[in-house]
């Protein structure tokens, strides 16, 4: 198979080993860890052109390329990474991870347990928090060598990290881009979370979180999880264009089984996403994202949180999203701008809702693209409306 010229081609995943003891901000201690990393492009001489790539919920270390010739889909951002794109890895040298608490290959609830006879973590994985994620890529930073990051970037849930490094290591990124996220979860986004969690947990298949052990798999649950937040993800527009009210045979059947071609779509995106997610993680990703408020040790004031930062910050809504509305984006930009912080605000006329992060939207990577390659139009302090 031949790839694409603007493709990173085949990259092969790497294990970062950790024997040290990692604290977590929930009072426990993970005795050794492992982080999956995916590296695109070279790393020069002073270190000085690493990006590092923030994942969301579902997200993993396989953000651009091919792990085999016969791959049918590359990364899950290959759209925005490679040579000549908008994070050109012909300039930069891109670090894409696995958070602790996933399950591609870093250290999560279905790693085996050092203190429970190498079993499964299974619900005896720690709760972790995108500060915890952030403590671990700081780490893995050190583990590489490089000292500062030109830019961390994120969407959705990555956004978030990408925020709380601008936080707690302020001296350690240049750049930091905020893609379709928010400073906290609403009241309404920890309902659906919960929602998910719920579908899970009443699964008799969970068994308690120890479903590897007992031969099972809450499947049903983890499908219905997904179906749920899927349509957070997507927006009216482009649910109505993409299925409207169409039926999957032409005619009303009067019965429960799928009849309407959404119908369909939620359960073959629910099944799909079945096969290759780990339950217990999406419990520990859904609370991590619960839990994530930058602004709590700062008398729930984020002007306060981000007093200190020292990076240059772009800012990206997307018109059509629900989940974390561009209202939301706004809020981390006006406390930028309180605090005199330079920042760059885009908000993107796209269909696509939520996962508009995910697309190549022209104007969107035009900015991307702007933004870390230091073109003057994109460091103006005030907002930035396209």
């Amino acid at each position: 198979m031949s790839f694409p010229a603007d493709s990173v081609g085949l990259v092969t995943p790497q294990k970062f080993q950790f024997e040290q003891p990692l604290e977590l901000e929930c009072g426990r201690i993970l005795p050794r860890y492992d982080i999956m990393v995916e590296t695109y492009g070279t790393l020069n001489a002073d270190k000085s052109n690493a990006i590092l790539i923030c994942h969301a919920l579902s997200g993993h270390h396989h953000a651009a390329g091919y792990h085999h010739v016969d791959d049918k889909k590359p990364g899950w951002w290959d759209s925005c990474i490679g040579p000549g794109k908008a994070i050109d890895t012909s300039k930069f040298f891109v670090v894409s991870i696995n958070n602790i608490g996933g399950c591609s290959g870093s250290t999560g609830p279905t790693s085996p347990n050092p203190e429970n006879e190498n079993r499964p973590y299974g619900p005896d994985f720690p709760l972790v928090t995108v500060r915890d994620w952030v403590k671990t890529q700081a780490l893995l930073s050190d583990r590489l060598g490089i000292e500062t990051w030109d830019a961390i970037i994120g969407g959705s849930l990555g956004g978030m990290q990408a925020l709380q490094w601008s936080v707690d290591y302020p001296d350690r990124l240049r750049k930091c881009v905020i893609i379709a996220s928010a400073p906290k979860l609403s009241a309404q986004n920890i309902a659906f979370n919960e929602v998910a969690r719920q579908s899970i947990l009443s699964d008799p298949d969970f068994h308690n979180g120890r479903y590897l052990e007992n031969d099972s798999y809450p499947k049903r649950g983890l499908i219905l999880a997904r179906m749920v937040g899927h349509i957070t993800y997507l927006s009216e527009e482009a649910m109505k264009q993409k299925f409207g009210r169409d039926l999957k045979s032409g005619k009303f059947m009067y019965g429960f089984d799928v009849e309407f071609q959404v119908e369909s779509y939620l359960r073959y995106q629910g099944e799909q996403f079945s096969r290759n997610f780990d339950a217990n993680t999406y419990l520990i990703m859904t609370k991590a994202l619960d839990y994530f408020d930058p602004s709590r040790e700062f008398d729930q004031s984020l002007k306060k949180a981000m007093a200190n930062t020292q990076c240059k910050f772009l800012v990206v809504s997307f018109t059509t999203d629900w989940r974390f509305t561009p209202a939301r984006s706004q809020e981390i930009v006006d406390a930028l701008i309180s605090s005199h912080k330079p920042v760059s605000y885009l908000d993107i006329d796209a269909e696509q809702g939520h996962d508009s992060f995910l697309f190549p939207i022209p104007l969107y990577v035009k900015s991307l693209r702007a933004f870390l390659g230091g073109e003057q139009h994109l460091k103006a302090t005030p907002k930035e409306v396209a």
